[in-house]
């Protein structure tokens, strides 16, 4: 089991630890550290046990934050998820187009002509 130095507080510690988790003990040992070094600025020397209760203390009020967010952000997900299976159970949403009767494109047809005949007269007038 490896040992790794690990510092909190301006004191340095040894702890043992499972082979391959080095990393994730000196990344807690890192957050730890953080609360310790704001106690210790605060307050000066402060006891061992008390340091480290404190600044465990500190980090699990963070923590206890980000879990209510965390069920906040999954609620609201669950909301946004529900919406969507329900949309997708609606199925394709129907549009019903107005159909252009025949005699409404033929009389256009019919006007277009005269516009482009009266276009051409115009034209040789002009000219």
């Amino acid at each position: 089991m490896p040992e790794v130095q690990i510092e909190i507080g301006g004191r340095v510690f040894e702890v043992a630890c499972q082979e391959g988790e080095q990393h994730f003990l000196e990344t807690a040992a890192k957050m730890l550290d953080a609360e310790a070094s704001v106690l210790v600025s605060q307050a000066g020397r402060v006891p061992e046990a008390r340091m480290l209760l404190m600044s465990g203390l500190m980090l699990a009020d963070k923590t206890a934050g980000v879990e209510d967010k965390l069920r906040d952000a999954e609620a609201k997900l669950a909301a946004a998820q529900k919406e969507i299976d329900a949309l997708k159970a609606a199925g394709p949403e129907t549009v019903e187009v107005a159909r252009v009767p025949g005699e409404v494109t033929d009389t256009l047809s019919e006007l277009a002509a005269r516009a482009e005949a009266l276009a051409e007269l115009i034209e040789e007038k002009a000219g």
